[in-house]
């Protein structure tokens, strides 16, 4: 039985996670429900008590200062020291690459002459490369940024950790220059070959260990005790008329918080603590099960499930509170916010399934529910109707009017209904209106905030990134301007194939649009950047063609993560030649070299495979646009050949098994692809005779 729960466990963590997930918001919500027994005094540093005299109810202890708990925190983590795990196959690897360049310098340079004075250089370069790396080369790391030579760190080596100076070990500056100095003391070497040589494959096997060195953090953090001391059963803790100075007020604190741990322990507060954990768990179990069927996309990436719980809970929480506090307050708070942040990043059913659950939760506890749920449901809809469709930043402005005056006309009907007259209307009542409309446009900047923090997108962000007068795709148009045409081809292809399929139409275009960008650096060695009838490629040979070719995707992250692009469109960037093989080069260099087995990982794209619908599409668009190109006196059965055979290859070799694309779709999109590329060519469709 253990073995099977186990096993179950095993297979089933990532789902049992997002339980323990809706567990927590359940928790965190019941915890904070204002309820009878709460820790009511007012507790204010500098002021007198006014309270009566308030013996201790039971014993509890006496929690640090936060700034004193950081003080000691900090102290402690001075000691800790960051963790770098000695890489000893990529060592290897590189040791091995070292030597087959200094052959093929040295053949360069020497021919097959002069063995004996070769092999005397090879060991001494080998030397030199084992002295560096048993040492070992750091790769830079923030945990040793502008940290002093002197200070420490760990190494793990072959298991065995051993704590060194900084100063000890290599960077690569300091290889570079312990190359020069002892190639300086061995004057019968080739020492500008070696240097070359070994200076071009110094590896940087030191890498940095966060699993290693947040378990130090943590075991530093636990030592440092939270408390400093006890109080009593029935012992005095302030005294009618008493200043609250600050040893006073970090017992009242610490009483608070041990008095709202033990509230639901409280036999007179069980039905009540129940009843809310019952409620606010009914709740939140329906929204799981909405997700889990209805919304299964969203229930399968925990990072939305995390930003749709924050959500809840950040406006939750603070609903809480000011009920607590002062309940006339209630409507200053932004409630509309959560349903402009939710349509930003999901579909308007989800939307409205998250704001009126999230209201039903805030009406268990509100004073007049009836009056705040039909407000709130009113403003949910408001937002939806007001942003749907609608991605520019205005809309926003306008949707905070909407909010406003919906909150008038629903305010001026209920007190027409209680009061019977408007006379009664209150002005503060109004601001809090104006106030909590006002609030709203705080999303905005919230939900550039989200993005970031949560690696999520918005149709905002993607209209902004698919203009093509951004910096980026300007300088690809300037540099390479065929590849810059063909990623607008390819665009608007992936454009029309996900919309006949339903998928996300905006982020796919926005990815084709900088598919390509990693072809900027060396433009003319790409066919449709070329003019005049010179190639590049006729000066290197085949491998270093095919090197080239493959490097543009490595190219392309590397610009589009140093423009600060999101990862969904450097998605694109990665998967639209997956793990194929440059065929071109390929065959070109088995014709010039046969019989030789050659290594196809050198003329093969690093991958990944497409991994979603839109990555998917846009790789088929991809090749199909680019070979279109080559097709002399283009036809309709031409057009169909050319798309069934690409397409129908990328399938043979498994360049969509991992995305979520049927063959039904498939089929669609090849006959979408098929279409568009006969208007383009202008082919007229064959009639039947």
């Amino acid at each position: 039985m253990p073995n099977r729960f186990l096993i179950f466990v095993r297979h089933q963590y990532y789902d049992a996670f997002k339980v323990i997930l809706f567990l927590f918001a359940v928790i965190l919500v019941v915890l904070f429900i204002p309820r009878e027994g709460k820790f009511r005094y007012e507790i204010q540093k500098g002021k007198p008590w006014q309270q009566e005299s308030l013996f201790a109810p039971f014993d509890f202890a006496i929690m640090k200062p936060e700034d004193q708990l950081k003080l000691e925190q900090s102290k402690v983590l001075e000691d800790v020291n960051p963790y770098f795990i000695h890489n000893a196959e990529e060592t290897q690897r590189g040791k091995e690459m070292m030597q087959l360049a200094f052959n093929k310098a040295w053949e360069e340079k020497y021919g097959e002459t002069n063995q004996k004075l070769m092999k005397q250089n090879l060991r001494q370069l080998n030397g030199l490369f084992d002295s560096i790396h048993n040492v070992g080369i750091l790769i830079m790391h923030k945990s040793i940024e502008n940290r002093d030579p002197q200070e420490k760190i760990n190494i793990v080596k072959e298991r065995t950790a051993q704590t060194v100076a900084l100063k000890d070990v290599f960077k690569v500056k300091t290889a570079f220059d312990f190359v020069s100095a002892e190639l300086a003391k061995r004057p019968n070497l080739d020492r500008e070959l070696l240097q070359n040589v070994l200076g071009g494959h110094l590896i940087q096997n030191l890498d940095f260990s966060e699993v290693m060195t947040n378990q130090d953090i943590n075991r530093a953090l636990e030592s440092v005790s939270v408390t400093y001391g006890m109080v009593q059963q029935g012992e005095l803790i302030i005294a009618e008329g008493e200043v609250i100075d600050v040893s006073r007020f970090n017992v009242l604190q610490s009483l608070r918080q041990e008095y709202e741990t033990r509230i639901g322990t409280q036999s007179g507060n069980n039905s009540l603590l129940w009843g809310h954990v019952i409620l606010a768990g009914s709740v939140f179990v329906i929204l799981f099960l909405f997700i889990r069927f209805i919304r299964p996309d969203v229930f399968d990436e925990l990072k939305k499930l995390n930003l749709i719980l924050l959500l809840m809970v950040l406006v939750i929480l603070p609903s809480f509170l000011i009920i607590s506090n002062n309940p006339s307050w209630l409507f200053f708070i932004p409630f509309g916010m959560l349903p402009i942040i939710m349509i930003t990043f999901f579909d308007t059913r989800l939307t409205l399934m998250v704001h009126f659950l999230t209201v039903l939760i805030i009406a268990l506890v509100v004073p007049n529910a009836f009056e705040f749920i039909f407000n709130q449901f009113v403003v949910g809809f408001v937002v939806i109707f007001s942003l749907v469709n609608h991605n520019k930043r205005i809309y926003f402005f306008r949707t905070s009017v909407f909010i406003f005056i919906s909150y008038c006309i629903i305010y001026a009907g209920f007190t027409l209904i209680q009061e019977g007259t408007l006379m009664t209307v209150s002005h503060m009542q109004l601001w809090s209106f104006l106030f909590s409309a006002l609030l709203t446009l705080l999303a905005l900047p919230l939900i550039f905030l989200l993005e970031r923090l949560f690696g999520l997108i918005t149709d905002l962000t993607l209209l902004e990134l698919s203009n093509t007068n951004s910096p980026l795709l300007r300088e690809l148009a300037l540099k390479a301007p065929g590849t810059f045409q063909h990623s607008i081809q390819v665009a608007n292809l992936s454009e029309e194939a996900l919309f006949a399929i339903e998928g996300d139409t905006l982020l796919a275009r926005t990815g084709a649009l900088y598919h390509d960008i990693g072809k900027m650096d060396n433009p003319l060695y790409y066919i449709e950047n070329q003019s005049g009838g010179y190639n590049p490629h006729n000066d290197i040979n085949y491998a270093e063609s095919a090197s080239i070719i493959i490097g543009h995707v490595i190219k392309g992250i590397e610009k589009a993560r140093k423009a600060r692009l999101p990862e969904q469109v450097i998605d694109f960037i990665r998967t639209h030649h997956g793990n194929r093989r440059v065929e071109y080069f390929f065959t070109m260099e088995q014709r010039q070299n046969p019989g030789i087995a050659l290594d196809e990982r050198d003329f093969s794209y690093r991958g990944p495979v497409p991994f979603s619908k839109e990555t998917a599409v846009v790789m088929m668009a991809d090749s199909v646009e680019a070979a279109s190109r080559s097709m002399k006196f283009p036809t309709e059965q031409k057009v169909n050949d050319l798309v069934e055979n690409i397409i129908g290859k990328q399938i043979e070799t498994n360049q969509f098994d991992n995305a979520r694309i049927t063959l039904k779709e498939i089929n669609l999109v090849k006959k979408i692809l098929k279409k568009k590329l006969m208007n383009i060519y202008h082919i007229r469709i064959a009639y039947p005779e």
